[in-house]
C-alpha cells in the first residue's frame, strides 16, 4: 500500500532543522511512504541537502510563502495565512494528494484549519484530540485532550465512538474498553453533563466499563478514556509534569555522592528501559479524529525522534482508514439509537 504524507515543515519550536531529518528517519524505515514537505522551499532545500542523502523521488517540496507563528489566534491564521505551510499542507489532504497531514504548529490555528477545509464527518459536532499515555498494561488513549473545553452529553458519547473504533484499529483490539473520567467510580459522583454521558454509553454497543478516575488511566482500567477538552488537557500536562519531576528527582539523587553515582552506574541498563517505556517522545503524534481526513498533531518542542513517532503514527492510520471506520461505526450506532 502506497502512503503519502503531507509534513508541515516549518511549524513548532524547530522547524524544518527537526522536521527534515525526522522525514528522512521515517523513509528509512517504510518503503512504501512518499513524504511531502511544505514550507519556504529555499530553506527546505537547503536542509535537505544537509542531510548528505542521495536524490529520492519518495521526497519532494511544496512551497508555502507563509508560516502560522505558535502564539497567533487561530482566527487571524485562518483569516489571514491561507499559503501557509500548514493551510498547504491539509489543501494536498483535501485534494487527495496526500493521505494525512502532520504538523507541530499552533494546535488552535491546526484545528480550525483542519476543520474547515476538511469538514467533520457525518454525525460528527466536533472533532478531538486523542492521543496515548503510558500505563501499566501498555498505554491508554486519553481524548478529548484539548480540542474542546466545554462538551455536551452527546459530543461526549461520539468522543467514546470515535476513540473506540481508532484504538480498535491502530491497536488490533476488537472491542476496546471505553471508561468515562470522573472524580470518583460511584453512579451519583460528577456533574450532569458526565452523568448523562453515562447513560449513553450504557445504552450503547460500546464496550463501556464506567466512571474512572484520574489514576485509573495509568493502571490501564480501560483502553479508552473519554472527558472534555478542558480536562484532558490539564490531566496531560499534569502526566507530563510528573514524568519531568521523577525524572529530575532521579537524575539529582544519583548524582549526589560518589556512593550513588557507583549505585547509578549499576542500575543504568534499567532506569533506560524505564525512560524507554514512559519517555513522553514515544508517545507523540495525537490525532485529530472526526475529521474527513487524517491529521495529526505533534508536541510543538519535539525533537527528531518525537517528529518520527508522529509520521509512523499517520501512517499507522492511513493503512487502518481510520476516518471511514469511525464514519461506518457512527452510522451503524445512529441507526441502532433510531431503531430503539
Amino acid at each position: 500500500m502506497d502512503l503519502t504524507v503531507a509534513l508541515d515543515a516549518m511549524g513548532g519550536d524547530h522547524g524544518p532543522s527537526v522536521v527534515v531529518p525526522a522525514a528522512f528517519r521515517v523513509l528509512d524505515e517504510q518503503p512504501e511512504l512518499t513524504l511531502i514537505l511544505v514550507g519556504d522551499k529555499s530553506i527546505l532545500e537547503r536542509e535537505i541537502a544537509r542531510q548528505a542523502r542521495p536524490p529520492s523521488n519518495r521526497i519532494s517540496v511544496v512551497h508555502a510563502s507563509q508560516q502560522v507563528r505558535m502564539d497567533e489566534l487561530p482566527s487571524q491564521a485562518l483569516r489571514n495565512k491561507k499559503d501557509s505551510s500548514m493551510r498547504v499542507a491539509i489543501d494536498l489532504v483535501k485534494r487527495g494528494e496526500a493521505h494525512a497531514c502532520v504538523s507541530a504548529g499552533n494546535t488552535g490555528a491546526l484545528m480550525a484549519t483542519a476543520r474547515f477545509v476538511l469538514k467533520t464527518l457525518p454525525g460528527i459536532d466536533r472533532p478531538a484530540i486523542i492521543a496515548a499515555l503510558p500505563s501499566v498494561t501498555g498505554h491508554t488513549h486519553v481524548l478529548d485532550l484539548g480540542a474542546n473545553v466545554d462538551s455536551t452529553p452527546e459530543q461526549l458519547f461520539q468522543f467514546a465512538v470515535m476513540g473506540s473504533v481508532l484504538v480498535s484499529a491502530v491497536d488490533n483490539i476488537p472491542r476496546p474498553s471505553v471508561g468515562l473520567l470522573n472524580i470518583g467510580q460511584e453512579e451519583i459522583k460528577g456533574n450532569e453533563s458526565v452523568k448523562e454521558a453515562a447513560q449513553l454509553l450504557a445504552a450503547s454497543d460500546l464496550h463501556y466499563v464506567g466512571f474512572v478516575e484520574g489514576d485509573d488511566i495509568y493502571k490501564g482500567r480501560a483502553n479508552v478514556v473519554v472527558c472534555d477538552g478542558f480536562v484532558g488537557n490539564v490531566a496531560l500536562k499534569s502526566s507530563e509534569g510528573v514524568a519531568s519531576m521523577i525524572g529530575h528527582f532521579i537524575r539529582s539523587e544519583f548524582r549526589r555522592t560518589l556512593w550513588s553515582r557507583v549505585v547509578g552506574l549499576i542500575a543504568l541498563p534499567v532506569l533506560r528501559m524505564i525512560r524507554l517505556r514512559i519517555d513522553p517522545r514515544e508517545y507523540n503524534g495525537a490525532s485529530f479524529v472526526g475529521l474527513r481526513g487524517i491529521v495529526i498533531k505533534s508536541h510543538g518542542g519535539a525533537d527528531v525522534v518525537a517528529f518520527s513517532r508522529a509520521i509512523r503514527e499517520a501512517c499507522e492510520e492511513i493503512r487502518k482508514n481510520v476516518p471511514e471506520r469511525i464514519s461506518q461505526h457512527l452510522e451503524s450506532v445512529l441507526a441502532t439509537a433510531e431503531a430503539v
